[in-house]
Order: C-alpha cells, then sequence, then structure tokens
C-alpha cells in the first residue's frame, strides 16, 4: 500500500511541474526561441532600402510651350472660381485652440502626470494578504516517538499598512490544523489561530516623513512642471496662429500689389502701342513695355506661391474639417490692421514678464526639486537603524472553535523587539549622491539668472522692435504718397513725349515697393506686438483663455461649466472668458 502511495505521488510531481505551464497558455519549449517572442512590424527591406524618387520631365513635342499670357492666366485660374472663406482673427485662435493636433497632445500630458501622482499616493494603499499551503510529509523515522507521517494545512489572512513616516505595520492570523500519526500527540488533530502585530519603522536612513513621502513630492513638482510647460504651449500655439494669420494677409495684399503692377504695366503697353500706330512713339517703347509685363507675370507666379504657402501653414494650425491644407478654398482675413501708436512702462512689463513666463516657473519648480533632492540624499547618507517589534497572541486547541476560543482568552503572549543597523564603511557613494544634488541646484540657480536676464533681453527687444516699426510705418505710407505721385507725373509725361516706357515702369516699380515696404512693416508691427505678448507671458488682445488638463478618457471640463466661462469645444478643455 506505500509502494502504491509512493510511486502516485512520485508521478504526480511532474504533473504539478506543468501546472504553471498549462496555466499560462504555454506548451512550447520553455528553453527555446520561439517566433512569437519578437513582434516585427517592419520588415528588413522596409527599414534599409531606400527608394529613388524618379520625375517625368513634359514632354513638349507633342504641344507648344506656353506663352507669358498663358502663363498668366493659368496662373490666375489657380485662384479664380475658388470658394473663399473669410476668417478673422478671434475665429482664427478658437478653431486653433479646439483642433490644433499638437496642442490636443499636449494637453493630455498633465492629466498623465496627475496620474503619476497618484501611482506615488498608492504607494501607502493598505493591502490585504492571504497565503495558503498544504503539506504532506511521509519520512523514514527510526524511533517510534518521531510521526513518518503528517500533514498541515495553513492559511493566513493578513494586513500590511505602509506608514508615511518610514514605517510598515502588519497584522496577520495564520490558521492551520495539523493531524500525525504519531501516537503520542497530545492533540490530532491539533488547530492553531495566532494573532501577530508586528510593526517596522525605520529610525535614521528612510525615516520621517519627507524622507518617505519623497516620491510624492517629485511627482507633485512633475505634475506642475507638465501644466507649466502646457500653458506656455497654449500661449505658443495662440502667438503662432496671430503670425500666421497675418503673415497669409500680407502675401494676399503682396499679390494685389503685384497684379496691380500688372495692370500698370498692361496699361502702358496699350499707350505705347497707340503712340506708335499714331506715329510718335517708337518700337523700343513697345517692347521695354511687353517686358515689363513678362516680369510682372513673374512677379504674380511668385506671389501666389507665397500665398499657398501662408494659407497653408495656417491650415496646419487650424486644423478645421473641410479646410484641410490640402483642400483647394481660400482664406480671406477678415480682420483688418489697425497699428497705433503705444506707451510703454518699460520696467512694469519686463516685471510682469518675470512674474508670468512659465519658463521661470519651471526653475522655481526645478529648485524646489533640488532642494527636496539635496534633503532626501542627506537623509539617505544616514545609517540604516529599523526597529523590529512583534506582538503575539497563541491560541491551540482540538478544534478550530478551541482554538478561537483559547486565542480569544489572551492566555499565551509572546513578544519581540530588536534593532537592525547597516553602516557603511566610507559611505562615499552617497556623499557624492549628495554632492551631485547640491550641484544640481546651483547649477539651476545660474540657469534662473540666465534665463531671467534673457527674458528682460526679449522684453526690451520686442519694445524696440515695436517702435522702430511704428517709424518704419509712417515713413513708408510717405513714400508711397511720393511714390503715386511720381507714377502720376511720369505717365503724363510719358502721354506728351517727355518719357519713355522705362520710367514710368521704374516709377511703378517703385510704388509697388513702397507699398510692399508699407504692407510689411505694417503686418511686422502687429508680429511685434504678439512678440512682446509673449515676452510678457500673455495674451495679445482683451480676451482671457483658461485650460485644463485633457483627459481623452471623458469627463475632462466639468469643473469649469460655470457662468462666463464658456468652452472652445466640449472636450477640449480649453475655456475663454471676457
Amino acid at each position: 500500500m506505500t509502494h502504491t502511495r509512493t510511486l502516485a505521488v512520485s508521478a504526480a510531481i511532474p504533473l504539478i511541474g506543468l501546472l504553471p505551464l498549462l496555466a499560462g497558455g504555454c506548451m512550447s519549449n520553455p528553453f527555446g526561441k520561439d517566433p512569437l517572442d519578437k513582434h516585427t512590424i517592419a520588415t528588413p527591406e522596409r527599414l534599409r532600402s531606400i527608394n529613388s524618387l524618379v520625375l517625368e520631365p513634359r514632354d513638349y513635342q507633342q504641344e507648344t510651350p506656353p506663352s507669358a499670357q498663358e502663363t498668366l492666366e493659368d496662373a490666375r485660374a489657380r485662384f479664380s472660381g475658388v470658394e473663399r472663406v473669410d476668417l478673422s482673427l478671434d475665429n482664427a485662435r478658437i478653431a486653433a485652440i479646439a483642433n490644433n493636433l499638437n496642442l490636443s497632445a499636449t494637453l493630455i500630458a498633465p492629466t498623465i502626470a496627475a496620474e503619476q501622482v497618484s501611482e506615488e499616493e498608492a504607494r501607502f494603499e493598505s493591502v490585504f494578504t492571504l497565503s495558503a499551503s498544504v503539506r504532506d510529509n511521509d519520512d523514514a523515522v527510526a524511533s517510534a516517538l518521531d510521526s513518518s507521517q503528517s500533514t498541515s494545512r495553513s492559511i493566513t489572512p493578513g494586513i500590511r499598512v505602509p506608514l508615511r513616516t518610514g514605517g510598515e505595520l502588519s497584522i496577520n492570523l495564520p490558521i492551520s490544523r495539523f493531524s500525525t500519526d504519531n501516537s503520542f500527540s497530545l492533540l490530532n488533530p491539533a488547530y492553531t489561530s495566532d494573532l501577530n502585530f508586528s510593526l517596522s519603522h525605520n529610525l535614521l536612513r528612510g525615516a520621517g516623513r519627507r524622507a518617505a513621502t519623497h516620491s510624492i513630492r517629485l511627482a507633485e513638482y512633475n505634475r506642475q512642471s507638465s501644466e507649466a510647460q502646457t500653458k506656455l504651449e497654449v500661449i505658443r500655439t495662440l502667438a503662432e496662429v496671430d503670425r500666421a494669420y497675418w503673415r497669409l494677409y500680407a502675401a494676399i495684399r503682396a499679390l494685389e500689389v503685384v497684379e496691380q503692377q500688372h495692370a500698370v504695366a498692361a496699361a502702358q503697353l496699350e499707350r505705347a502701342q497707340r503712340k506708335e500706330r499714331a506715329g510718335t512713339g517708337t518700337e523700343v517703347d513697345i517692347v521695354r513695355a511687353q517686358s515689363g509685363v513678362a516680369d510682372r507675370v513673374e512677379q504674380i507666379i511668385r506671389a501666389q506661391n507665397d500665398v499657398s504657402l501662408q494659407e497653408r501653414a495656417l491650415k496646419a494650425l487650424l486644423n478645421i474639417d473641410g479646410l484641410d491644407v490640402d483642400s483647394a478654398t481660400h482664406l480671406e482675413p477678415a480682420s483688418p490692421p489697425d497699428p497705433v501708436e503705444y506707451d510703454f512702462n518699460t520696467p512694469l512689463l519686463v516685471q510682469a514678464a518675470l512674474d508670468n513666463r512659465m519658463e521661470l516657473l519651471e526653475i522655481e519648480l526645478n529648485l524646489a526639486r533640488d532642494a527636496a533632492n539635496i534633503a532626501f540624499a542627506e537623509n539617505q547618507a544616514l545609517p540604516l537603524v529599523a526597529l523590529q517589534y512583534t506582538y503575539g497572541v497563541n491560541g491551540l486547541g482540538g478544534t478550530l472553535d478551541n482554538s478561537i476560543d483559547t486565542l480569544g482568552r489572551n492566555n499565551f503572549e509572546s513578544w519581540s523587539i530588536g534593532l537592525n543597523a547597516e553602516i557603511p564603511l566610507g559611505n562615499e557613494q552617497r556623499k557624492s549622491s549628495l554632492a551631485q544634488s547640491i550641484l544640481a541646484r546651483l547649477q539651476t540657480l545660474a540657469t534662473r539668472d540666465a534665463r531671467e536676464q534673457s527674458i528682460t533681453r526679449e522684453v526690451y527687444d520686442a519694445i524696440d522692435q515695436l517702435s522702430s516699426t511704428w517709424n518704419r510705418i509712417l515713413a513708408a505710407q510717405e513714400a508711397v504718397q511720393l511714390s503715386a505721385r511720381v507714377l502720376d507725373a511720369e505717365q503724363r509725361q510719358f502721354d506728351v513725349g517727355r518719357s519713355t516706357t522705362t520710367d514710368v515702369l521704374d516709377a511703378d516699380a517703385n510704388l509697388a515697393n513702397a507699398r510692399l515696404t508699407e504692407i510689411r512693416a505694417i503686418v511686422e508691427y502687429q508680429i511685434a506686438q504678439i512678440d512682446l505678448a509673449f515676452a510678457t507671458g500673455t495674451l495679445l488682445g482683451q480676451t482671457k483663455v483658461d485650460w485644463e488638463p485633457r483627459d481623452p478618457r471623458g469627463g475632462d471640463g466639468e469643473t469649469r461649466a460655470r457662468e462666463g466661462v464658456t468652452p472652445y469645444r466640449p472636450g477640449s478643455g480649453i475655456f475663454v472668458s471676457p
């Protein structure tokens, strides 16, 4: 009978060893490689082969190359009959905040950082523990006083409570049943039930609330830093939308100027041809006028291309459905510039920049992080001394009820207390870690001074740029008026034969350049205002923008649903209030 049982147990051992593999759903060789161990997405050819781009030249053998007039007509066809959408600056900002892809991803970062704070705080959550075991012994013995066969079954529920002061409290209740073939055993089976309390607490290294919660503090600094970066990205996105808006405005106005140049050149060609037919003009004037018309066609093509580039850049920032970067719809800026001269309180603007710039807030958070790291490194340099205390109440009986009853009477108690110490000899590793933390803080302090200097310079540069550009606007406007008078005079002189086509076209070119200079000065004045607002960490305009971290799982923005604050778009995490 014993031999049969031994064989059965021996046969069960391999089966028990296979149970983890069967539970994991893996019947393959656990010691060998398997193709499923790797997940190959890109083939070697896709990763290592670089294809060539082959462009097919246009074959003009079957057709005649287009003339300058045909080229002009083709160019104008790109912009004629195409749907146009009027876009105000405010609507452009709203669309960018609601739809910008980069900003949408950035708004999720603070949510991730907040979850990291929750993760660190969860390290101090209590844990319910449970262990169970079954043991069957069949030993060869040489004395009847020893048991040859015994069976024990135990289950131990418990609770482990991490302490925010650097320790851990554990409470467990092991319950077991033991049976044996030993005839001298007083209780067979015997039931035990013990209630154990244990406390483990660091006294030097790792002791104290600040040391124990160090990781939570760092996670919170990272969360605030993430929000500061996100706010900076919101400001940067709005500033970039404003700049792109005015660059598109400048490109469209520049196209209008070169179109007017072409109209003047075409009118001059007609005048030269009329004079030649009347016998008072020369053929060279006609050729010069034709050359001027051709030059204007090339300028129109370049101006149209610039409009397309600036328009595509703005569409990418707005990301509006139906106005994708590959859409043919044209955007027409509906907010004209209104440049006015400003008075500046430079010290006040510099102080506002130092108060508002998120880069300085990030440095403040880095300094706080460095200070926390220094304090933690100082704590870690201390010897490790841990207090161990255990108190237990024991219960024993022939039945489980008897065992628990004995436990409740608290007749059998035991306790122990002890200290564990670990003192490094030399402690150079932790001293070096402390020195690194101190040096990192000194480096951050130097970075803060450099950043404050850089921000101050940006404010002064933006103010100087505004003042300079305002004067450029005044000078350009006067140049436009004078160039227009010169062109008008040259045209009258040409009509009476006292001027040439070259003089007229040169005067028209000077007028066009003056108009383009005025357009650039006005747009750069608008952009300089944007740069000044960005330098001070604010937004240009009267509208206040608030934002919240975006949670793609839903539920974000509910806390901001109050009077006077409305979302740009539900779920966007961006709010605007007057």
